[in-house]
């Protein structure tokens, strides 16, 4: 058992890559401040954006996660979410994917209808 306990960190191919990346890009910017060295500075800095790019593009192809818990059976960090195709309901990660993942996602994921008025109210 784990110190957090029986839960679902949400480990995945693009966490993972995107972490390592940015932990990398920021390294790479704090040397170079030691070192005063100003393009290096500017290098680590872009690393850290490009970090944030490849993990997004990786959470659309798939191996990134839904919000929320998942099933423990998709726990594992090399598994690939087979939804992501489409795109997360509330996700703005896919929203910004573009307008075809923002419409299957407000497709699969419809706004609750406007309830009924009581009985002998006006129509």
């Amino acid at each position: 058992m784990s110190a957090h306990g029986h839960v679902d960190l949400g480990h995945t191919v693009a966490g993972w890559t995107g972490t390592t990346l940015a932990l990398l890009g920021f390294t790479g910017a704090g040397v170079a401040v030691c070192a005063a060295w100003p393009p290096g500075i500017l290098i680590g800095l872009a690393v850290v954006v490009l970090a944030g790019v490849v993990t997004w593009l990786l959470h659309l192809a798939g191996w990134g996660k839904p919000s929320g818990p998942r099933p423990e059976s998709a726990w594992d960090w090399r598994t690939r979410d087979s939804a992501a195709r489409a795109g997360h309901a509330d996700c703005l990660g896919c929203r910004a994917g573009g307008p075809r993942r923002a419409v299957a996602a407000a497709r699969s994921h419809p706004r609750p209808a406007a309830p009924l008025p009581a009985a002998g109210e006006g129509a």
